[in-house]
């Protein structure tokens, strides 16, 4: 089971993401991850800052993704979570999706 990983993650679409209905510029998914993630690193919870803030249907768990193994996510994703350790954040993300913050959680 080592393969797996568990994780949660705040996701910020923009106009280009498929299938996004926000409104929100690239630009501005930027600037708000990068002010999300400075929350957090001030000490803010991650899950409420995902209820409130993420785009992902996860958002009503906190971000909780569960667990998965490698080939489930996509590959800027799933190099980023399994580059952390449990409970450390990741840097902003970039996929298609738009941008995410990422906490290992198993």
């Amino acid at each position: 089971m080592s393969d797996q990983v568990g994780a949660s993650h705040i996701l910020l679409m923009h106009v280009d993401s498929p299938g996004s209905a926000v409104t929100r510029t690239k630009e501005e998914a930027a600037e708000q991850i990068a002010g999300l993630k400075a929350e957090i690193d001030g000490g803010a919870d991650f899950a409420e800052l995902a209820r409130s803030h993420s785009d992902c249907s996860s958002a009503g768990a906190g971000g909780d993704l569960g667990m998965f193994g490698r080939g489930m996510m996509v590959p800027e994703f799933e190099a980023a979570v399994y580059g952390l350790e449990i409970g450390e954040v990741s840097d902003a993300v970039e996929t298609d999706f738009g941008y995410h913050l990422i906490r290992r959680t198993g």
